[in-house]
């Protein structure tokens, strides 16, 4: 059995990143739906340890002490990204999007409500298998665990972090191929198909010496830690005024106010190019870390009612993303913004934003779904799913 520290961890999960990335090049099926390469990598070592977990051995442990660092570092560069100058274009999509997200919430819960009554279950074991831990992901699911044990859910820290994982899953694995019928069938296509970045996102071209670049990089990079430990102070005070919110929202909130000041006075010089990076790197190594975590035999082992759930909620998230292509314009950067909405509505931003990265790679940019589909998913839903939660809590108690 391979103990792995918090080092080996990290580099056994570039490992598995870059094992996606090849996958993804000589396995036609993992190329034509666009899965994102950090769920193929990590999900193979998860197979892999399943399979030592059936003969009774342990393939590795893992050190995942820097999965929440490198998470928390990923929504940081989003707060760097929630530039008001970029708002203000998109604001009213981004109101759509939000209500749109914040309907399939309650629908998700609703939905599991019923599936669990049929079962004979308490109906908050569907609201803490619904958006609870779909749409809120494992840090909400695990935050607000012992609020559902007290209202009479047994064992919900572990169903919790059971069905997020689960739809983590689900949602890298489906959301791709979902958004790529969608291209397919209505022939959509890029304004920018030889793109990644549009130009309005990927700011002012980066000219002077290399020491000039390098001390840019250095000092962005050092405004994202700093970010960081600020928003960790965010986030403690927004707990003690009873707001149970993720990890990350208090980095977020700071990173965006740093962006709109920077924009405004230009006092720090951010160089947009090393926040995207540190945000796509950050994001990968994530995922490919918590994928490679993911216990698959303890999924087997699921109760019917859970896994009936889980199917239904699958089902129901992809039948709404017509609606969200519909709703959002019915062309190319809606189809991608379909594609993200199945990532965070059944499992997190990180799964959006993977899926999305995956599309625009193959058929160009999409600067309005990654204008529109990170403000929510790593953001406003937050916020709305947590009144929810609070309200189906004192609903059903």
């Amino acid at each position: 059995m391979l103990e792995l520290d918090t080092v080996q961890t990290l580099a056994l999960g570039g490992l598995a990143l870059f094992l996606g990335y090849g996958l993804c090049r000589v396995v036609p099926v993992l190329g034509r739906y666009n899965l994102p390469p950090p769920v193929v990598g990590g999900l193979v070592f998860a197979l892999l340890a399943t399979m030592a977990h059936a003969r009774g051995t342990t393939l590795y442990t893992l050190d995942t002490s820097l999965q929440t660092p490198l998470m928390v570092a990923f929504f940081t560069t989003l707060g760097f990204n929630a530039s008001l100058r970029l708002l203000r274009i998109s604001g009213r999509q981004v109101a759509l999007f939000l209500l749109l997200a914040t309907v399939l919430a309650v629908l998700q819960n609703l939905l599991g409500a019923a599936v669990a009554t049929a079962f004979g279950l308490p109906p908050l074991f569907g609201v803490l298998a619904g958006s609870t831990t779909l749409t809120g992901g494992p840090a909400t699911g695990l935050a607000f665990a012992p609020l559902f044990e007290a209202a009479g859910v047994q064992g919900a820290a572990t169903i919790a972090v059971a069905t997020a994982m689960s739809g983590i899953l689900l949602g890298g694995l489906i959301g791709a191929p979902l958004a790529t019928l969608m291209i397919r069938r209505h022939r959509l296509v890029s304004m920018q198909p030889g793109s990644r970045v549009a130009p309005e996102d990927a700011g002012p071209v980066e000219a002077g010496t290399e020491a000039q670049r390098e001390y840019r990089a250095l000092k962005s990079l050092v405004m994202i830690l700093l970010a960081m430990w600020l928003g960790g102070w965010v986030s403690g005070l927004l707990e003690d005024a009873g707001l149970t919110l993720p990890a990350y929202v208090g980095a977020m909130l700071v990173g965006a106010v740093v962006r709109n000041l920077d924009d405004r006075f230009g006092w720090f010089g951010l160089s947009v190019p090393t926040t995207d990076l540190v945000g796509n790197v950050s994001l990968s190594l994530f995922l490919a870390v918590a994928l490679m975590n993911l216990k698959l035999w303890e999924l087997a082992g699921l109760a019917a009612p859970l896994v009936v759930n889980l199917g239904l909620q699958a089902a129901l998230v992809a039948v709404f993303c017509v609606v969200v292509l519909r709703a959002m314009g019915r062309d190319y950067d809606a189809a991608v913004m379909s594609g993200g909405f199945y990532g965070f509505m059944m499992g997190t931003t990180a799964n959006a934003m993977a899926v999305m990265r995956a599309l625009v790679e193959r058929y160009g940019a999409a600067p309005r779904a990654f204008l529109v589909a990170p403000l929510v998913g790593a953001f406003f839903i937050d916020f709305t799913n947590a009144l929810l939660i609070t309200g189906f809590l004192n609903l059903w108690r």
